[in-house]
């Protein structure tokens, strides 16, 4: 029986592939029958929760050997000469686009890849069900993104989307905007990013091809926002999203998101993980990035210097140094006056904060040797101020006085006593420097257990 319907169906195929004249208006409604009766199903659930489809296998149709011929079939028809939307759209209807969407999350990619085909022709071929389809995309990445965070046809649906955008009439309606904004932008959170990326990227950069204003809001206002912090593939992926725009940004437009913009650069150079560093860095090889950045590397070259500088001396990794040592180079030769300036800049706030460094050590060590010192004249004095003053006021404080602050205890503010009981003040810093001491030491081991 099976090959017997496969073998119908391959004579299907052919005849409305080599005939001509065989479209009725009585055929329309027994091809869509026919085609919704072997392709609609309820989709079976995946054999595992845990279904991760970058490392796992799909679980491919059984039946796909006759859903093929299905799909072919309804293909040609769909491109055939001869077929007349004014008469097919009374039975390819919005109840059978719905249906049509619903299968996009089979787990066989050769199934998506039919199903992108057809709504790809029922999109360009019914212009009243355009709105229709695009709300139910919507819809699909919606739940996608703010419930499930399932769904198997998203990089399909993205690939259709692509071509949409790349056909709509300027200047955007809004709701086009709100479609890039609203619920495009928000899958760059979902956790499986990584199956779908490119095909997002391409929407985007679609977008800011129709309407170069929207660079603004896209990328500071979202991809910013969005950047991952902690998970270094998508952040590399975020890179690669970032040079695609830039590779179509107007110079207008970069001058108004460059300082945000090199801020995060900067950041993902400073990277500990060498994928992230590397691939900031390879910005420097795209020739018209370069030139934006020749042109604004007043702004720039201040941004970007510190974490080059410091990382061309402390990065762990000798191919990204290397990388550092040609980007330090290029700002160089472009602007030799700024990036002299810069570097004695940078060295004499280095020498400051080594001399700080220093300072603070030093005073800490004295610290602790005070408070030796203290811990032994207590331990000898046996306790002898302990019959005077409060009993808690002694417990708690005894081993702060006046004398043993640093120099630096210029106001007195807060009353503190000492083992006689007599009020000592001190100055808050003092009181929080105190409180930072280890408890290791004599004086807090005696009085704050």
């Amino acid at each position: 029986m099976k090959e017997y319907k496969r073998s119908t169906l391959n004579e299907l195929v052919d005849y409305v592939t080599l005939s001509r004249g065989y479209l009725t208006e009585q055929t329309y409604p027994e091809v869509v029958k026919m085609v919704s009766c072997n392709i609609f199903r309820t989709l079976p659930p995946s054999d595992s929760n845990e279904f991760d489809p970058e490392e796992d296998e799909p679980t491919l149709e059984a039946s796909w050997p006759h859903l093929q011929l299905v799909y072919e079939f309804f293909i040609r028809f769909l491109e055939s000469q001869e077929f007349q939307p004014s008469v097919a759209k009374k039975y390819i209807d919005q109840k059978f686009v719905l249906q049509l969407l619903e299968l996009f999350d089979s787990e066989d990619p050769r199934e998506r890849d039919c199903l992108k085909t057809v709504l790809h022709r029922i999109y360009g071929k019914f212009l009243g069900l355009r709105a229709f389809i695009r709300k139910q995309i919507n819809n699909i990445f919606l739940c996608f993104v703010y419930e499930t965070e399932h769904f198997n046809g998203v990089a399909e649906l993205l690939e259709i989307l692509g071509s949409i955008i790349n056909g709509f009439a300027l200047p955007l309606k809004a709701e086009h905007k709100q479609f890039l904004v609203k619920v495009l932008l928000p899958l760059h959170t979902v956790r499986s990013l990584s199956l779908f990326h490119a095909q997002l990227a391409y929407c985007i950069v679609q977008f800011l091809e129709k309407d170069p204003t929207l660079t603004e809001p896209v990328s500071v206002a979202c991809l910013l926002k969005f950047w991952p912090k902690t998970c270094s593939q998508k952040e590399v992926m975020f890179l690669g999203e970032l040079e695609e725009i830039l590779d179509v940004i107007e110079p207008t437009q970069f001058v108004k998101i460059q300082e945000p913009l090199f801020k995060l650069i900067a950041r993902c150079v400073s990277s500990p993980h060498f994928q992230v560093a590397e691939r900031a860095l390879y910005y420097w090889n795209n020739e018209y990035i370069m030139s934006l950045i020749e042109e604004n590397s007043s702004v720039i070259l201040p941004i970007m210097f510190a974490s080059l500088y410091r990382i061309s001396k402390e990065h762990w990794n000798p191919a990204i140094s290397a990388l550092i040592y040609n980007v330090l180079k290029a700002f160089m030769e472009m602007n030799s006056a700024l990036f002299d300036e810069l570097a004695a800049n940078y060295k004499s706030d280095r020498q400051r904060e080594r001399k700080k460094d220093k300072e603070r050590e030093d005073l800490w060590r004295k610290l602790e040797e005070l408070e030796l010192r203290r811990g032994i004249q207590n331990s000898d004095a046996g306790g002898a101020g302990a019959q005077t003053g409060h009993p808690e006021q002694r417990r708690r404080h005894s081993h702060l006085t006046r004398t043993s602050f640093p120099p630096f205890c210029v106001a007195p503010t807060i009353p503190f006593y000492s083992a006689t009981g007599t009020p000592s003040p001190i100055c808050f810093s003092c009181c929080v420097l105190y409180c930072t001491l280890p408890r290791s030491f004599p004086p807090f081991q005696q009085h704050c257990k």
